[in-house]
């Protein structure tokens, strides 16, 4: 079930991985004190605001207990939403050791360098560890009890979940990492798609590559493989964030970036635009035709032109590079948002994955 006090709008808002994790641990941690699970459960998000999470599944033993919580999205189109977010919490002798944190079925482990947590470790980010040690340290000192203790999160499913996420690509196997910075979802958050770009410029620079692939869409990345010979974690799943990706490598570069996408999407980098989609930027046809000033032909039809696509083959009919000039465009655009700090190249494909236009580097 959804928490208590849902966000209300035109969009609903929902709740993280990390929230969830935390509610069913504090959960789970309040009937291995006091015998009772807290059904609502509340606990607090970084930001202070107390919310209540209600639960959907409750095991006590005799030195564990268990709870899980059933993550509401909201309107976000998360992969994770409806899922069961599980956390086992098990006394264990007083070591001194504080809260240790483990991965259950369907949460993955760190593999890979660059990451936030060590490798070997549960993919349970640090934000969620901190919020779920400050609320069982919290209750563990009010009851008097030692915080030595075990909690394993798991999530049934997490390992199919993943598949549909840029886990295997940034080396967390075996299911999907425990989020969240502020524990609210905001629908279709451009952050947390940005936050995923600069964890996968961070793995890839960990592990020593110096040339990267980054594409507006899945056509344009797999052309993009194909001419380069790609590892999967060489590829920045960039999609409309040119802009958030291009300043991030302004402090974290590399050698060398190839940056691939359609003609459309390039021609709005070309123009000087940061975000790609649709709802945020458009194709300047007149601008374009500026461009195709040399064929007036190809100029003439850029002005009446319904799509960036219509105009693309009529340039190729007359045999007029415009993809490269605009490719050219866009990767003088490129150099100055990353400040020069990569050598780039730009590369333009069609809806069939060939290429139709390149720039220098």
């Amino acid at each position: 079930m959804a928490a208590k006090g849902a966000e209300k709008g035109a969009l609903r808002r929902g709740w993280t991985t990390g929230a969830c994790a935390t509610a069913a641990a504090t959960a789970a941690h309040g009937a291995l004190l006091n015998g009772e699970f807290p059904d609502p459960v509340d606990i607090t998000l970084p930001g202070g605001r107390t919310v209540a999470f209600c639960l959907c599944r409750e095991e006590l033993g005799m030195d564990f207990a268990l709870a899980a919580v059933e993550k509401d999205a909201g309107d976000d189109p998360d992969v994770t939403h409806g899922a069961l977010i599980h956390a086992l919490v098990r006394r264990r002798p007083d070591d001194g050791a504080g809260i240790c944190f483990h991965a259950g079925d369907g949460v993955g482990t760190v593999t890979k360098p660059g990451l936030p947590i060590a490798i070997g470790q549960a993919a349970i980010n640090p934000v969620p560890r901190a919020m779920i040690t400050d609320a069982l340290t919290s209750s563990a000192r009010a009851a008097g009890k030692s915080i030595d203790l075990d909690v394993e999160i798991s999530v049934p499913g997490g390992d199919a979940m993943a598949a549909r996420t840029m886990n295997p690509r940034l080396g967390i196997l075996g299911g999907i990492s425990i989020l969240g910075t502020t524990g609210i979802v905001v629908p279709f958050s451009c952050a947390a798609w940005i936050a995923t770009i600069h964890q996968g410029i961070d793995v890839a620079r960990a592990a020593g590559l110096r040339h990267l692939g980054a594409a507006t869409g899945r056509t344009s990345e797999a052309a993009l493989q194909r001419h380069h010979g790609f590892n999967d974690g060489a590829l920045i799943d960039m999609g409309d964030f040119a802009g958030g990706m291009l300043k991030y490598l302004r402090d974290h570069p590399v050698e060398r970036l190839s940056l691939a996408g359609g003609f459309a999407k390039i021609s709005k980098l070309a123009q000087g635009h940061m975000d790609l989609h649709s709802k945020r930027s458009q194709v300047d046809f007149e601008w374009l035709a500026r461009v195709a000033d040399e064929a007036p032909e190809v100029a003439a039809l850029c002005r009446r032109a319904n799509t960036a696509a219509e105009v693309l083959g009529a340039a190729q009919a007359q045999g007029f590079p415009l993809a490269d000039r605009v490719a050219a465009l866009a990767h003088k655009q490129a150099l100055e948002i990353c400040w020069g700090a990569v050598t780039i190249e730009v590369l333009i494909y069609d809806r069939a994955g060939e290429l139709v236009g390149g720039s220098d580097d």
